[in-house]
């Protein structure tokens, strides 16, 4: 793994519990950063899954 994985995995997974939280305490403005950064750390993580197949890191 790289570090555009493991930096867009660990928002992805920040992003679920914004989300979460969100819903508990019905806000929607923290469901929907929570969506935003779990999209931008799926983003990331793409990005690193590429790196790994052109051999960039």
């Amino acid at each position: 793994m790289n570090s555009d994985q493991i930096e867009g995995k660990a928002k992805d997974i920040g992003g679920k519990i914004q989300e979460g939280f969100g819903k508990a305490i019905g806000s929607k403005e923290q469901e929907a950063k929570g969506l935003a950064n779990q999209v931008e750390g799926k983003t990331q993580e793409k990005v690193g899954d590429l790196k790994d197949v052109v051999g960039k890191d």
